[in-house]
């Protein structure tokens, strides 16, 4: 089952080397808990947790098969270090109006 897990997860990514699968639970139940990259928890998950809602589905027919009750947890990647969120954020750069071009003079006939 625990492969099931790691195969299914693994073809959803775009990278599949940090997927990893801890199975822990009793005789009855069996939870696994899925760890991915922080770029690939979207695909994961899905829009709504639809792919999320499907996975388990998937997991809980496989299960019933061998009188088992599935869960499964998405984990969420560790937080990133202070350095390297800092790294990772975009740089924006503020516009003052000295950095705005003046405006041109308007010739006007009248004069």
């Amino acid at each position: 089952m625990k492969g099931l897990v790691e195969y299914l997860a693994k073809a959803l990514v775009d990278n599949p080397a940090p997927v990893e699968v801890f199975e822990a639970g009793t005789a009855g139940d069996a939870v696994f808990r899925l760890k991915v990259a922080r770029d690939d928890l979207g695909k994961v998950i899905g829009k709504k947790g639809r792919t999320a809602k499907a996975f388990r589905t998937l997991l809980s027919a496989a299960g019933a098969k061998q009188n088992l009750r599935v869960t499964l947890e998405i984990l969420e990647p560790e937080p990133l270090p202070a350095a390297a969120a800092a790294a990772a954020a975009p740089v924006t750069t503020p516009t003052t109006t000295a950095d705005a071009p003046a405006p041109a003079a308007s010739q006007n006939d009248d004069e």
